[in-house]
């Protein structure tokens, strides 16, 4: 997704702001005669203390700079969208798709075809400096030039054929309901959602990465148990070689209608001890608890619906005016694709503080669930540490709002250190 939004430079000006003091835990008597309560906020500054400020300045640099990157991504997108419509060229590729095959459907296939081929050539620099050299740079990619190139090969040709069904199956719609297709291509588009949340974890993932079997029982079964504990009918837990391509940590509990799984990488397993990989797995175990997923699906088909109204009004506006000099005839043409590209990342655009805001309360909620099952809140608030490598710790109260599509890491710690201090004195 195309994650700018316009209210980006606000918060640019505001970086520089300190925080504040998010408030100190409220302090009751000691429980016993000689115990006294954690102390919340002097807790947090301790572990926000030990990163260093060469650590602090690298990870602030790498993600503040992602903020300009969503920004020129969003405006080379749109860029390249324009040109093939005004050079003409999508009006050339739907005409080479209608010589090439007489069926609709196999033109439209074809023109997605040459779309996707020439739009990731086109993007192909930005995507290259952002998956790679920046990667580098900051020393979180492990992999070569060649293999990466292998991977962006691989996804290119993934969304070529998938991509190229679901454009098909969306073309098909606008052409037989061509007063109402909004409504039906909206309804059509989240049934590829469930289809796609369906089918990656268990036939696409696989593309890109090993899954094997965690043997580990010292790791495993701790993770079974809780998974249990938790309503997760699962046996198995996956590791995942993503070590051969980041250095970053990370876990899931990925799947639906029976094809859960329980995966984390290998990154985790080399570089996080016992109670941190608990600590996270628990996280990721209160995704699926919650039902985010299912709640997510629900949301996403909430803006499908309202993006394709929108689509609607804007395509017949635009092509109104211009749809004859780009050789555009009508919303069932797939010369027009382009033009949906551009309303769509202006649609997301604007949206985007809006799915920030979604996406951290889920990851909040989850944190909580994950605290609350693990009991490791000093394990979580290392991995938080471990996260910051890539992750600014510590920003202003606009620019976590605004920008982060998770709690910050000060948060994260201060919730931790908050869930320790209310469980004081008890056995895990």
């Amino acid at each position: 997704m195309l994650r700018v939004l316009p209210v980006a430079l606000v918060a640019f000006a505001l970086l520089g702001v300190p925080r504040g003091i998010q408030g100190q835990a409220s302090a009751p008597g000691p429980r016993s005669g000689t115990e006294r309560r954690l102390d919340v906020e002097e807790a947090t500054q301790a572990y926000l203390a030990r990163m260093t400020p060469e650590k602090k300045a690298r990870s602030d640099a790498y993600f503040e700079g992602g903020y300009w990157l969503r920004l020129w991504d969003f405006l080379y997108g749109v860029a390249v969208a324009w040109l093939l419509l005004a050079a003409g060229w999508s009006a050339r590729m739907r005409g080479l798709a209608e010589r090439a095959a007489r069926r609709k459907p196999a033109q439209t296939f074809l023109y997605w075809v040459e779309y996707s081929v020439l739009t990731a050539a086109f993007l192909f620099p930005l995507t290259f400096y952002e998956g790679f050299v920046r990667e580098h740079k900051y020393g979180l990619a492990t992999q070569s030039f060649g293999p990466w190139l292998g991977d962006r090969l691989k996804a290119l040709a993934v969304a070529v054929v998938l991509g190229g069904l679901c454009v098909t199956l969306l073309y098909g719609v606008l052409r037989r309901a061509p007063r109402t297709w909004w409504i039906w291509g909206a309804l059509t588009a989240s049934g590829l959602v469930v289809f796609s949340d369906l089918l990656a974890p268990v036939y696409f993932a696989p593309l890109f990465n090993s899954y094997t079997p965690l043997e580990n029982a010292r790791i495993r079964d701790p993770i079974l148990s809780l998974a249990r504990a938790n309503g997760i009918g699962v046996e198995k837990v996956y590791v995942v070689d993503a070590s051969r391509q980041t250095t970053r940590i990370s876990a899931n509990v990925s799947g639906l209608f029976g094809t859960q799984r329980i995966s984390l990488n290998d990154n985790l397993l080399k570089r996080c001890s016992l109670e941190e990989i608990e600590a996270v797995m628990g996280h990721e175990m209160g995704h699926y608890v919650l039902h985010h997923l299912y709640k997510g699906i629900v949301f996403t088909s909430i803006l499908i619906v309202l993006g394709f109204a929108f689509c609607r009004a804007g395509f017949e506006g635009v092509t109104r005016r211009r749809g004859t000099r780009w050789g555009v005839r009508g919303a069932a043409d797939p010369a027009g694709l382009p033009v949906f590209v551009i309303l769509i990342s202006c649609y997301l655009f604007a949206l985007t503080p809006v799915m920030n805001s979604i996406t951290r309360i889920q990851e909040s909620e989850a944190d909580i669930f994950g605290l609350n099952a693990s009991r490791q809140p000093d394990g979580f608030a290392e991995t938080v540490l471990k996260l910051a490598e890539y992750r600014k710790l510590d920003p202003t109260r606009l620019e976590e709002m605004v920008l982060y599509d998770h709690p910050s890491g000060r948060t994260r710690i201060f919730t931790a250190m908050r869930w320790k201090a209310e469980h004081a004195g008890e056995g895990r």
